[in-house]
């Protein structure tokens, strides 16, 4: 039986009160945006809780719902204030809350059934069953990751009932969102945290890793982290066809002009058809702001249709050359009409990008003249970068305008000695209003419909317009205009009470709120006498790096490779260790069918799974019976989720990197699942599905490129001469960071913590494994003093450098 029809949600950011009236007066149809707390744009405006009340009041009369991001990881101390915050906005009829903390989402399920929950693109679900698998949770929708294809999003929509919203327009990030730590480990500014810095913005190098030789000299200090912005509208019939029911455009940080511009294109694509947007539209799209457009990973682009290669931020619009430089000018021929207080930006001769505001207009044809710019010379480009028309138009969209309005009928009833009655509908609503006094008789005036009636139609400040008006007068009726306009103002009033509540909801009783949150405030505590395991555990990408371990030197193994797979399995199997395949953050389906074929194959010689994303999590919970840990793509950064990944039967964890020693204790402390942490290795700082080889002559420039000879042996250099390397392995390309981890010294105040399990990863090394091995399983069990241990690290920070990541230092 096929699905019955969504309607189609456009939805909108705002992260002002200024850009809430550009979305809603531009037709959005939905908006989402961020409390001051727990947001994951941190540095946008966004809103108190006596703002979101205004801000409901203004949308919910406009017909428009509102979702509230609190879509960051939240820490063990934050969890009682932010259960606090949602009671708040539950209570102010927020229509859903989008989510990234699983563990915040099972405590919302249990206190606040009813609230409507929404799984964030930080939750990378990226196939059916991480749909799936939010289905299962109770999510009422998820915004799929944006790696997905159209015809990937119409698999899902096919076998799944979740709701899906989609980004369809503005800023794109390069890397999968909530697997990007690039932002925490440069700065400690987690971008799982609200608080990104935006390193992919910023010039890098690529580089061969052996001798660091450039050899892509086209690609030398160039944005080849910094996507071009999505733009859709020429296809959004397809998106639609795909099955997503919200359709989101990006900008939360963006001005309200650029809000109500996008929104008012997407609007028209919708109501009359994309085929029917004119250039005009379209080139109002791009002037309003455009690092270049892409359609993205929806359509297939990838390599040099998705990357600006060139210019991190605004290109803005060519508007003509310089077509003459003398001692004190330059001289600019327009291609293009010039306006007062239009921005343009010149480029020199090195890319350098100069910028100016015009004070007097030009038209197209002319010779603009400017004071000379060192560096410009004749034929560079010259671009609009602010068009103070465009934005004009934009701001009257919305400031002080009202283009919702609604239709009501008004019935009024005036007559001497009653009381005046005033009844207004909406379709929906009865709304009846009776004046306090008798309606008088006149003595000089009487009073008319036509004043009646001008009286009632005052409503240029609300919402609505009267579609029917009956009155009912009798004769030599007076009634005061002051006495009509508080009849109107009261009706209106109250129907404004009744449009506001969209949402029908039990009230939550303080006395149940509280029984419910200490409930799961009180998690069960490991016991004070429990021992420790203090096991060592490694995982390794490749057969010859498993062949250099010490089998006798471990607890547990993850394999992450398919050479001999069956043969590795069994040896350490042998040995009496625990052998667990390890899983990528990323697979998709045809990953996931790779995967079960590999499992079945060792099945019979292996104790369990990693799995590093909730589709694969759910993927191994529906086709095995088989021990899941559950690995750092899981973002598990308080007790809550772990608390819900133990009842859903995982027996082990990696917590997350990002955070700091005390911190981990806190989640130690609490829960009777088993606990990871990294002690060495190289993090992988950014999942792309992009490659940046994929820039390079000689790359195919597709997402085909398993026979690529630039798989491995490739970084990223930064303007601080760090080298960044990238592996690329099927679709997905990991980027490491610049050196490892390295806690040996400091293992013993790990295990303190309260971890079960140190784990070392090894990626692209080839030698020195053995080393890390003994010396770490050494120190562990007390064979080698802190001296010998101390000439361990000491090599190491003067080979390759080391870091002790997140331990000492957390994360904002």
């Amino acid at each position: 039986m096929e699905k019955e029809k969504e309607k189609v949600e456009l939805l909108a950011p705002v992260g002002s009160i200024e850009s809430l009236y550009a979305a809603v007066q531009n037709g959005a149809e939905a908006v989402y945006l961020g409390g001051k707390l727990f947001s994951a744009r941190q540095y946008a405006s966004n809103f108190d809780l006596e703002e979101l009340k205004v801000a409901v009041r203004y949308a919910h009369l406009r017909g428009v719902k509102v979702y509230v991001t609190v879509n960051t990881l939240l820490r063990n101390d934050e969890i009682e204030e932010i259960v606090h915050y949602i009671k708040s906005l539950y209570e102010i009829d927020i229509d859903a809350l989008i989510i990234q903390d699983i563990g915040l989402a099972s405590l919302i399920r249990s206190i606040f059934p009813e609230f409507e929950i929404h799984g964030s693109t930080q939750m990378t679900v990226n196939n059916l069953y991480g749909a799936l698998f939010l289905e299962n949770m109770g999510f009422k929708r998820v915004v799929l990751a944006r790696e997905l294809s159209i015809e990937e999003i119409k698999y899902i929509k096919n076998r799944s009932n979740i709701e899906l919203e989609a980004f369809i327009h503005g800023a794109l990030c390069v890397c999968y969102s909530g697997q990007c730590l690039m932002s925490s480990i440069i700065g400690g500014r987690s971008g799982n945290r609200g608080r990104c810095a935006q390193p992919c913005r910023m010039p890098y190098s690529i580089v061969n890793l052996e001798d660091e030789y450039y050899g892509f000299e086209a690609y030398d200090k160039k944005y080849i982290l910094s996507p071009k912005d999505l733009n859709t509208i020429d296809d959004i019939d397809k998106v639609i066809e795909s099955g997503i029911i919200s359709l989101k455009i990006e900008g939360r940080m963006k001005k309200p002009e650029y809000v109500a511009t996008i929104v008012n294109k997407y609007r028209k694509a919708l109501d009359i058809g994309n085929h029917n947007i004119s250039n005009v539209d379209k080139k109002e799209i791009k002037e309003i702001f455009n690092r270049g457009f892409t359609k993205g990973y929806l359509f297939g682009d990838f390599g040099t249709n998705f990357i600006s290669l060139d210019k991190p931020n605004n290109r803005g619009m060519y508007i003509g050359k310089v077509i003459n430089v003398d001692r004190n000018y330059i001289y600019i021929k327009l291609e293009e009409n010039l306006n007062s207080k239009d921005g343009i930006q010149l480029v020199t001769d090195n890319g350098e990008y100069i910028g100016f505001v015009i004070n007097n207009s030009a038209k197209e044809g002319n010779i603009l003249e400017l004071d000379k710019v060192k560096g410009v010379n004749i034929n560079s480009p010259v671009y609009r970068t602010s068009n103070s028309l465009l934005l004009e138009k934009a701001k009257q969209s919305f400031q002080n305008a009202e283009n919702i309005k609604f239709p009501i009928d008004m019935e009024v009833y005036i007559s001497v000695g009653k009381v005046p009655v005033l009844i207004i509908k909406d379709g929906k609503h009865i709304i009846e209003i009776k004046g306090k006094n008798p309606v008088e008789m006149a003595k000089k005036v009487s009073l008319t419909e036509e004043r009646v009636k001008k009286q009632l139609d005052k409503l240029s400040d609300e919402p609505y317009y009267i579609n029917n008006l009956d009155i009912e007068l009798g004769e030599n009726s007076f009634l005061s205009l002051s006495e009509l306009n508080s009849l109107r103002r009261e009706g209106i009033g109250l129907l404004n009470e009744k449009r506001m509540k969209i949402n029908k909801r039990e009230k939550v009783s303080d006395y149940l709120f509280k029984e419910r949150i200490d409930e799961f405030l009180k998690l069960n505590k490991k016991e004070e006498e429990e021992k420790i395991s203090k096991k060592l555990n490694i995982k390794v990408k490749s057969i010859s790096q498993f062949e250099s371990l010490d089998l006798e030197k471990l607890d547990r193994v993850y394999l992450d490779f398919n050479e001999d797979i069956l043969n590795s399995v069994k040896e350490a199997n042998k040995k009496g260790k625990e052998v667990y395949i390890s899983t990528g953050k990323i697979l998709g389906m045809k990953e996931l069918k790779d995967l079960e074929n590999k499992l079945e194959l060792v099945i019979d010689y292996i104790d369990g799974v990693s799995v590093s994303n909730l589709g694969t999590l759910q993927f191994i919970k529906d086709k095995f019976d088989l021990n899941i840990h559950g690995d750092i793509g899981l973002n598990i950064f308080n007790s809550f989720a772990s608390k819900f990944l133990c009842e859903i039967g995982l027996n082990s964890i990696s917590l997350s990197p990002e955070l700091n020693l005390n911190q981990i204790e806190e989640v130690c402390r609490k829960g009777n699942i088993s606990y990871e942490t990294i002690g060495y290795g190289y993090l992988p700082i950014m999942v792309l599905k992009y490659c940046p080889m994929s820039l390079v002559k000689g790359c195919d420039n597709s997402l085909n490129c398993n026979k690529c000879s630039f798989r491995k042996g490739y970084g990223l250099k930064d303007r601080k001469n760090k080298i960044f390397p990238f592996l690329r392995e099927n679709e997905t390309t990991t980027l490491y960071n610049t050196v490892p981890i390295m806690v040996l010294e400091e293992i013993e105040s790990i295990y303190n913590s309260g971890v079960d399990m140190i784990r070392l990863d090894f990626s692209f090394e080839e030698k020195g494994i053995d080393i890390i091995q003994k010396a770490f399983y050494d120190y562990k069990n007390g064979m080698v003093d802190r001296e010998e241990i101390k000439e361990v690290v000491n090599s190491y920070k003067e080979r390759t450098g080391i870091t002790r990541g997140h331990y000492f230092r957390g994360v904002l």
